[in-house]
């Protein structure tokens, strides 16, 4: 009889727990003030961009005064889910030009989980975009349509003074039992990636500093040597400093190790920039850039580029920064390459103003100076001129329309490194249409 009793007590106590369960979402969701630890995003972005492109880089000679049109397309579908401790995102990606065959390019740009700890610690893993300081060296390259996206796991700690993070990759193309650990071709452009950022701001110092390290280890192009990894190093800084209307700021980096080919690294490259806003409405800058360059750097008159046997590369590679964003938005330097993987440097003076006439429209204009950062044995150093413009409008606050005109007018010496037509007039204009809409915000 007890045990009886017993056994009913303990079925009424487990249907009241069962009811209490049961009730307890609907009580909560009666509770106006009781905040929901849960939100799920749905957004995109879809980016239209028509381009008309004239000199430079012709097929043939017959082709010089026949202008490139054509059009892009990007769109972007994200997920994300978020509450107190956790962050999950997957970005779906999709690029074309207009009537490409084969449909374009399908990707998944980003798919990452994030987990976060109260003290400031977290732990983020899989393919995620990386941007850093002014992205020059570590950047979403978003300008080109594929963009730039890593494979990694990422561990750091912030706090509102201090950020630490530590970043490692490991790239393989496929899954294999032995044969060793080669990548070759894959879809990332290193094999190993180690990378530590340090970054400090105090919130009522209007100084910034960044220290960056990493090694890249990249698959062996030797025939001696084809399973190697070779490893190669970039350490460097970047300063700000933004007290009321003006800003100043400079970075510093050198690279050292060996290349794929084996042959030592010794380069390096510096930056600094000025910015004045003397109101709301207009802005002006002006820098000056230096990429060292390698040494012996022929270029006979004939146009073809002397073999020269290099004992070290001494040509600074700015890695997976944002490039368009800096050496001209004709993306001549370090997006195209020379000829046998050397560079003569480059030296990049410029000046720009920003003017809003209203609130939603900008109107921009750049001018470039280039030069080679080494002295050339069959030409001169100067590159040419290029001038850009670029005007924007924001009709609503997701909708962004933008045009731009940009002209080079290039030197005997472009036309040797480059290949560029003879008349050496190099023109670019596009327009382009990107929106992103958010089409679901829900917390529960």
């Amino acid at each position: 009889m007890n045990i009886t009793l017993k056994k009913a007590s303990c079925s009424k106590t487990l249907l009241a727990t069962l009811i209490m369960l049961l009730a307890t979402p609907a009580m909560t969701a009666q509770d106006d003030n009781e905040p929901k630890p849960n939100l799920f995003t749905i957004d995109a972005e879809l980016m239209t961009r028509g381009e008309i492109r004239r000199g430079g880089l012709p097929s043939s000679e017959d082709d010089n005064d026949n202008a490139a049109n054509f059009i892009l397309e990007r769109t972007r579908i994200g997920l994300d889910y978020e509450r107190s401790f956790l962050k999950a995102h997957v970005t779906a990606q999709h690029s074309a030009v207009w009537g490409q065959a084969g449909k374009g390019q399908f990707t998944i740009h980003e798919a990452w989980t994030q987990l976060t700890a109260r003290n400031g610690l977290f732990a983020k893993v899989g393919r995620q975009v990386l941007s850093y300081d002014d992205e020059r060296i570590i950047g979403s390259n978003d300008w080109a349509v594929a963009a730039l996206s890593h494979d990694l796991l990422k561990l750091g700690w912030e706090n509102p003074s201090h950020k630490i993070h530590a970043m490692l990759a490991y790239n393989q193309n496929g899954e294999s039992v032995n044969g060793g650990t080669d990548y070759i071709g894959g879809d990332k452009p290193y094999k190993v990636m180690e990378a530590l950022w340090y970054h400090y701001q105090h919130p009522r110092v209007p100084i910034g500093a960044s220290l960056l390290m990493m090694n890249l280890g990249m698959q062996s192009t030797r025939d001696d040597s084809p399973h190697k990894t070779y490893n190669q190093q970039l350490v460097g800084t970047y300063l700000k400093y933004s007290p009321t209307n003006w800003s100043a700021e400079g970075s510093f980096y050198y690279q050292m190790g060996k290349s794929e080919e084996g042959i030592d690294i010794r380069a390096w490259m510096m930056s600094v920039k000025g910015t004045y806003k003397p109101n709301h409405q207009w802005k002006l800058n002006a820098g000056y850039d230096y990429l060292s360059g390698d040494k012996d750097f022929a270029v006979p008159q004939g146009g073809a580029i002397g073999l020269v046997q290099h004992k070290t590369i001494k040509g600074f590679s700015p890695a997976y920064g944002s490039h368009h964003k800096f050496y001209g938005a004709m993306d001549f330097f370090y997006v195209s390459t020379y000829v046998n993987g050397f560079t003569p440097g480059l030296q990049n003076l410029y000046a720009g103003v920003d003017y809003k006439p209203i609130g939603k429209i900008n109107i921009g204009a750049t001018y470039h100076y280039f030069l080679t950062a080494t002295k050339l044995e069959y030409a001169h150093r100067p590159l040419g001129h290029e001038i850009e413009l670029k005007v924007s409008y924001n009709p609503i606050n997701f909708v962004t329309i933008a045009a731009s005109y940009s002209y080079m007018r290039g030197t005997e010496t472009m036309e040797y490194l480059k290949r560029v037509d003879s008349n050496r007039d190099l023109h670019w204009a596009w327009l382009s249409v990107t929106i992103k809409p958010t089409f679901l915000s829900h917390r529960f």
